[in-house]
């Protein structure tokens, strides 16, 4: 192993930089050139790939976003695509590749090692935290804490006006985010794909705490409940129960943002942590932190294996009304 690119892919999550900056400097320390690649799997079809140093890695800490950019690319999910990839990187004597993403991310990363021989590591980086193999994903962390301070302040106009609000987070195919959010902002109902959500039953609570005087209600809904968003939500609790509500929709704000201490040190433990994989020779697979410990699982696993929600949160989110 002489030389490594790096790459980030789908949805940017902050924390990617602090995972970068470890990678970069994981790296040079262990001997290794390192390349990286701007705009993903894209940027490795239309070769820009560039040399990094550690001064291209300074004061990025902080940053939100990725300073590699990311772009969905079509043209990867095809077999040209992907042999204009690996030329590109075997041009340069490129031994190994580091993709922080997600689960789609990561087949992309299979692919090129299961065709072309190219060793690649795996780094959960998405605010969902919906990767199975790593307690939590980078991103997911700051992610909450901009909507729990959203939702305190919706809280407060909520409160002065009397009125039932319904917040949409992200979360298409998960409730991580929803369900840590709700808890942590005293929501009064959580809504997420992997429980069933009953609207008579929420109006029927809503009524109930109207008669006992409690004048304001906060909803926390993840975008891909089963019912539909929050405005669908909202429609449908007014078509049963002639409720009014006002609707707020969190969307990309989620993603944005100076990362967390927690997201920091996060990144920065699995950025060490793909390198010392690719020395050990142990691609391909991702890297995680499970129970205060880095993990490697086979990198199939990301989309094989389905990441449950922690038992007692979801209990505790029906549990605290």
């Amino acid at each position: 192993m002489k030389a490594i690119a790096i790459l980030t892919s789908g949805g940017d999550a902050p924390g990617m930089n602090a995972g970068i900056r470890a990678t970069v400097r994981t790296a040079l320390a262990s001997g290794l050139s390192v390349y990286g690649v701007k705009r993903g799997y894209q940027g490795l079809i239309e070769d820009s790939i560039s040399p990094m140093c550690s001064k291209d890695v300074s004061n990025i800490l902080q940053r939100g976003g990725t300073i590699l950019h990311s772009a969905r690319s079509e043209e990867f999910r095809t077999e040209e695509g992907r042999i204009k990839a690996a030329a590109n990187l075997n041009k340069r004597r490129i031994d190994g590749l580091v993709v922080f993403g997600g689960d789609g991310s990561f087949r992309g990363a299979n692919d090129l090692q299961r065709e072309f021989g190219i060793r690649v590591i795996g780094v959960p980086s998405t605010i969902d935290n919906d990767i199975w193999g790593s307690d939590f994903t980078i991103g997911f962390d700051t992610a909450v804490n901009t909507a729990l301070e959203a939702i305190d302040k919706v809280r407060d106009t909520a409160a002065a006006h009397d009125r039932l609000f319904i917040v949409e987070v992200m979360g298409r195919h998960a409730g991580f985010i929803a369900l840590e959010v709700g808890i942590g902002a005293g929501a009064e109902e959580i809504l997420i794909p992997e429980t069933v959500t009953d609207i008579p039953a929420i109006c029927r609570k809503v009524k109930s705490r109207l008669e006992t005087g409690k004048t304001s209600s906060i909803l926390v809904v993840a975008e891909g409940d089963e019912e539909g968003n929050a405005y669908e939500i909202a429609q449908k609790i007014e078509a049963h129960s002639g409720l009014k509500s006002r609707v707020t929709v969190l969307g990309h704000v989620q993603r944005g943002g100076s990362p967390t201490a927690s997201d920091r040190m996060l990144a920065t433990k699995l950025g060490y942590a793909a390198v010392q994989a690719l020395l050990d020779d142990a691609a391909p697979c991702m890297v995680g932190v499970e129970d205060g410990l880095i993990s490697r699982h086979p990198l199939a696993d990301a989309w094989t294996r389905k990441k449950e929600l922690d038992k007692l949160l979801v209990k505790l989110s029906s549990g605290l009304e």
